[in-house]
């Protein structure tokens, strides 16, 4: 079996080898990395693995029409990589596949669900935990709290990523789900999400987010962190969004995303394994300094954009403001209905 992963990064060389390392431990076999106008020696990061073997890098550089992120997904489209692929899952540095049956790899989540298709991994999304400073440190060891297995609102907060069968039923890679499906072969396709329950037919075609109020973890979930370090937030808010141009991040983004009522070590069982690939990766001298390197960028780069008014005002409210509260049932659905109301006089 082969299972492809497609990232897209920029400028986050400090993450990828925790990155990569965790995702062979789960048992993905092949991976599809796109870099785009990289100052920390991403490229050279991803160039290095190549050369060992490790994935395959292509540069993408921009100015991109649409966002980055989707004129990756055109060129993977066509790749070699995709078409010999199994599963395919695309993903960003900042999202960890956590699979909670078995030895807690592919192998076992497939298993478990013998006849699917697709399985929707929805997103947990951990939050900042008051840690101010970046530290060279696995992102998965330093943040431990997220927002509680059940969350109302915001609904972002149920968005997925789709793990899919690459069987022709799809033919292009979209950021959270396949798009252009082949009609004659929907019928075939079973999703089912990260609980083992099959889902309706709507998920075939457009869903982006899961069922509210249920648990959607109980096989697997994405542990997704959106924030990370307080630094690493305002290197986050210079650099940008991937999927849209031109979206700057700033507190609302923030907010939506710093909860972390729960505690989850649940990604700890294949710590071990993924300490071990790691230490291999870093035993090789060039790659073990450009990921130094990349690490010391960004202690540099944040200096720097503390000299700048609006990233350093944003840095100061990142300090004063508390970790969000999750808002009850009822206060949700009373959003929920005025976006239901909004909706439908546009319609």
């Amino acid at each position: 079996m082969r299972a492809l992963a497609v990232l897209t990064v920029r400028n986050e060389g400090a993450f990828l080898l925790e990155w990569l390392a965790h995702h062979r431990a789960v048992g993905f076999t092949d991976f599809l990395v796109f870099s785009n106008d990289c100052d920390d020696g991403t490229d050279a990061i991803l160039d290095r693995l190549q050369q060992l073997g490790q994935l395959t890098h292509v540069r993408n550089d921009g100015p991109h029409e649409g966002g980055v992120q989707w004129a990756a997904l055109k060129r993977a489209d066509g790749h070699d990589l995709v078409r010999q692929a199994d599963w395919i899952l695309p993903l960003d540095v900042d999202e960890f596949v956590n699979i909670h049956v078995g030895d807690h790899s592919l192998s076992a989540l497939f298993d478990a669900l013998p006849g699917a298709t697709a399985v929707t991994l929805t997103w947990r999304l951990f939050g900042n935990g008051g840690i101010v400073h970046f530290e060279d440190r696995p992102i998965c060891d330093q943040f431990l709290r997220a927002a509680p297995a059940i969350l109302y609102w915001p609904w972002r907060a149920a968005m997925f990523k789709t793990l899919y069968r690459n069987d022709g039923t799809y033919r292009k890679l979209g950021v959270h789900r396949p798009r252009s499906p082949v009609p004659e072969r929907l019928e075939q396709a079973r999703w089912f999400d990260g609980s083992g329950r099959e889902l309706p037919e709507t998920f075939r075609k457009t869903r982006l987010f899961s069922n509210y109020g249920q648990d959607n973890y109980q096989l697997v979930q994405l542990n997704h962190y959106p924030l990370g370090a307080m630094e690493s937030y305002i290197l986050k808010a210079d650099r940008g969004r991937a999927v849209h141009d031109g979206h700057d991040l700033g507190m609302d983004y923030w907010v939506e995303r710093n909860y972390i009522t729960d505690e989850d070590r649940s990604i700890a069982a294949l710590k071990p394994a993924r300490d071990a690939i790691l230490a291999e990766l870093r035993s090789d001298p060039e790659l073990d300094a450009l990921h130094r390197r990349a690490a010391g960028w960004r202690k540099t780069r944040f200096a720097d954009l503390m000299e700048q008014e609006p990233l350093r005002a944003l840095f100061g409210r990142l300090l004063v403001t508390p970790p969000s509260r999750p808002v009850p049932l009822n206060a949700a659905r009373f959003l929920a209905g005025f976006a239901n109301r909004a909706r439908r006089n546009s319609d």
